[in-house]
């Protein structure tokens, strides 16, 4: 599997910035390597975490499947960031969803674009806001997703 992150950010210049840091073998803190986050993210997917709406075609030969919303909204915890959302239309131009990935350094990050099938085009994106006040649809997915990843990375995991 290739690494999604773009290679002018992989490497020591993937070292993260922000205080973001994880438990070493010896105990110490070390900064957080962009790969070691795509890997957690990777990890942890699963139907437990996957959008309601597409609960029942999510498969684990496809387990990005569901996963760009709580996907985005994990990398924008550990790296910040700006958050992008997009309508997806089938080949017929009607409406499949939405998507929703990261933009680091002017740098697109999609973890999860390989979800898609060839009729489904992703449309062009706009900045959203995070509301982190307001519940939506899969909030406890979101809150299961981040503390896996989380748990994934070494790192504490957050009370709601």
């Amino acid at each position: 599997m290739d690494p999604v992150w773009p290679r002018v950010l992989v490497g020591a210049s993937s070292m993260l910035t922000g205080g973001v840091t994880g438990p070493t073998r010896s105990g110490e803190d070390r900064p957080l390597t962009l790969g070691a986050i795509e890997g957690a993210i990777r990890a942890c997917w699963s139907i437990e975490t996957c959008d309601p709406t597409d609960v029942a075609h999510w498969t684990p030969t496809n387990p990005s499947l569901g996963q760009c919303a709580v996907t985005a909204l994990v990398v924008h915890d550990l790296v910040g960031g700006e958050l992008l959302e997009a309508e997806v239309q089938y080949a017929d131009g009607s409406r499949q969803g939405f998507h929703y990935w990261n933009r680091l350094a002017g740098v697109d990050i999609d973890l999860t674009r390989g979800q898609f099938a060839s009729n489904e085009y992703v449309q062009p994106p706009h900045l959203i806001d995070r509301l982190p006040d307001q519940p939506w649809l899969a909030h406890d997915k979101y809150v299961v997703f981040r503390d896996r990843v989380r748990a994934e990375l070494q790192l504490p995991c957050l009370g709601d």
